[in-house]
């Protein structure tokens, strides 16, 4: 069991163990590789905690997980995992896939190293291989999580500008509202100053200039 639990710090960390019920096989010794779990005898980080880093393993950019879906091949491509070296993972894997649930796991070890050595596949370059599958991957995850992690911030620093100018639009709004209002209550002051002195000429008077002058024009309703 002790060796079992120390898998998760064969590589780095990189590796995933689950408990015997989440295994195939009824609890077999084949332990699979999921998508996120810290070596249980690794030190407990705050969850907030940012990855430690880990040596760079692409030999060139990989590609984009595109709608979240991912291109295995082109990732191990991109981290030096030719076609050959992915190969003898998969013959490996398929073989383990093959074996009958239950059978004893050393015997199911008998069985799969005994075939691999048929086709004269080397254990240790199968081996190699795998382990350069995980750390393409554990790379690959850590890309991603600092990629999104930039995107993020930078995200929320434009929301925060953008919600920024929206207030500023709206203060702009609420100030040019009240002064119209001001304004509006400010000329019909004066337009009533203006207004007494028209009323006192008489309503006749005013209506024939307005009539008549060709600066003026007669009010619409």
């Amino acid at each position: 069991m002790t060796e079992k639990k120390n898998w998760g710090s064969t590589v780095m960390g990189w590796f995933i163990v689950q408990d015997d019920a989440q295994k195939p096989n009824g609890g077999d010794d084949y332990i699979p590789f999921s998508d996120a779990a810290p070596a249980p005898d690794a030190p407990k980080k705050n969850a907030a905690a940012p990855p430690a880093p880990m040596p760079e393993v692409f030999k060139q950019p990989p590609p984009a997980a595109t709608g979240g879906n991912v291109d295995f091949d082109a990732v191990f491509e991109a981290a030096g995992v030719d076609a050959e070296e992915r190969g003898r993972v998969t013959k490996a894997a398929d073989l383990l896939k093959s074996l009958p649930p239950g059978t004893d796991p050393a015997v199911r070890k008998q069985i799969v190293e005994a075939s691999l050595r048929a086709f004269g596949v080397p254990i240790d370059q199968i081996i190699e291989a795998g382990v350069q599958e995980i750390q393409a991957l554990e790379g690959y995850i850590r890309n991603g999580a600092s990629e999104t992690e930039k995107l993020i911030n930078e995200s929320d620093k434009r929301i925060a500008q953008l919600q920024q100018q929206i207030a500023d639009v709206r203060t702009v709004m609420q100030q040019t509202v009240e002064e119209q209002k001001q304004v509006m209550q400010l000329c019909n002051a004066k337009k009533l100053d203006v207004q007494a002195v028209l009323e006192f000429f008489g309503q006749d008077a005013v209506a024939r200039v307005v009539k008549e002058s060709p600066k003026l024009h007669e009010p619409t309703a």
